[in-house]
């Protein structure tokens, strides 16, 4: 399973989030092109490499043309259509602003959250999630800054009232620095994606966004981080890596039951329903009966295909089974010719150097038949003859 993580602790802001999106590797077509089908006048984001605090970081900028237009939600909901994780967002801003405000959800004025920039931001973000697809998203206690900042409104403590009421309930705390550093379209997107709250779970890491704010304040980087990875579990041995729908997974089954005929055929059959490989290890169980150990790799994706294949073709009740970290060599496949005979070539490539190369057992044993050879004799020829590519 994807497993997302937002480090909040120097606060977010809708463009914080684009920018740890784009950081981490989501296509900036992506975002633009959700926030096209929903934006009632132009917009254009604009990725720019900075520094925030010694660190660096991704800003996107939201380029708008001056809009002089204040939405209500009725009027934001009009152009979000179907985009639902969106709607959900700009829904918690409207609620919070209403609570504030004292009025109902469908007459709020967002005013500045109401700009084109928010509806890009939130648009935005919902759709770089989407795109990373990801089962669990964990966000850290949010910082929320102090001190006071000028509004619509006029003056107004830091966190503002509605960033107050959309953090109710959730994780919150002042931070490190006395400014605004959670805004009313960042809280919304953090409460709206969280799926849990607290310090990084347990997951594999396989890249990080730096979203980057607007200001760079000293002694304080002003970023969101996102780690995106796979989930792991804490088990007896320590971390380790769970199923994922492409990852590696070991199958197993002790059976000490089945005709020892019939094992070809099993891993034949298991082959052919995808595993990647399959083999037996002869075992002695309690009471001195002779078995095997059945073992089958498959990716997680053809994993019910090859349970089924187990349950059907051997008698056992019941597998085991763990996710595996695999490092697979770069293969490509060549050819030889032993005597007027294509033999298919296995070469293993080790940083781009072929460290390996092996003749395909099938093809040299139709060649030994056509040939009229020991198998033995066409196989170190063309073992041979595929020296020439290490």
């Amino acid at each position: 399973m994807t497993s997302l993580w937002i480090d909040a602790s120097s606060g977010a802001s809708g463009d914080m989030l684009l920018g740890a999106l784009v950081g981490a590797g989501v296509p900036v077509e992506v975002l633009q092109s959700a926030i096209d089908k929903v934006a009632p006048e132009p917009i254009t984001l604009r990725v720019e490499e900075v520094r925030r605090g010694g660190l660096a970081a991704t800003r996107v900028h939201v380029d708008v043309a001056e809009s002089h237009h204040h939405r209500t939600w009725r009027d934001v909901r009009a152009l979000l259509g179907d985009n639902a994780l969106a709607l959900a967002a700009f829904e918690r801003l409207a609620v919070a602003e209403a609570a504030v405000h004292g009025t109902t959800p469908d007459e709020v004025h967002f005013h500045e959250v109401g700009a084109l920039d928010a509806i890009a931001d939130v648009v935005g973000v919902c759709a770089g999630f989407a795109h990373l697809g990801a089962t669990e998203v964990t966000v850290s206690p949010v910082a929320v800054g102090s001190g006071t900042i000028q509004s619509a409104h006029g003056t107004l403590p830091v966190p503002p009232p509605a960033v107050a009421e959309l953090l109710r309930g959730v994780p919150s705390y002042a931070g490190p620095v006395a400014m605004e550093t959670c805004t009313p379209t960042g809280a919304a997107l953090l409460t709206t994606l969280a799926t849990a709250w607290g310090p990084q779970p347990a997951m594999t890491v396989e890249a990080i966004g730096v979203g980057a704010g607007g200001r760079d304040p000293d002694g304080h980087a002003n970023v969101v981080r996102l780690f995106v990875g796979v989930v792991s579990r804490l088990g007896p041995g320590g971390p380790h890596t769970s199923t994922t729908e492409d990852g590696p997974l070991l199958l197993e089954c002790n059976v000490d039951d089945l005709d020892p005929r019939v094992w070809p055929a099993v891993i034949a059959a298991l082959l052919e329903a995808g595993a990647s490989d399959a083999w037996l290890t002869p075992i002695l169980m309690k009471k001195g009966r002779p078995a095997h150990t059945l073992s089958v790799l498959v990716d997680g994706a053809r994993a019910d295909d090859v349970r089924a294949t187990i349950f059907r073709q051997t008698s056992t009740i019941g597998l085991r089974e763990q996710p595996l970290t695999k490092h697979a060599l770069e293969r490509e496949m060549v050819s030889v010719e032993v005597a007027g005979h294509t033999v298919a070539v296995k070469l293993a490539r080790h940083h781009g150097t072929v460290v390996n190369a092996q003749p395909e057992y099938d093809d040299v044993v139709r060649a030994a038949s056509d040939l009229h050879r020991p198998v033995a004799d066409v196989l170190a020829e063309a073992a041979s003859l595929a020296r020439k590519f290490l």
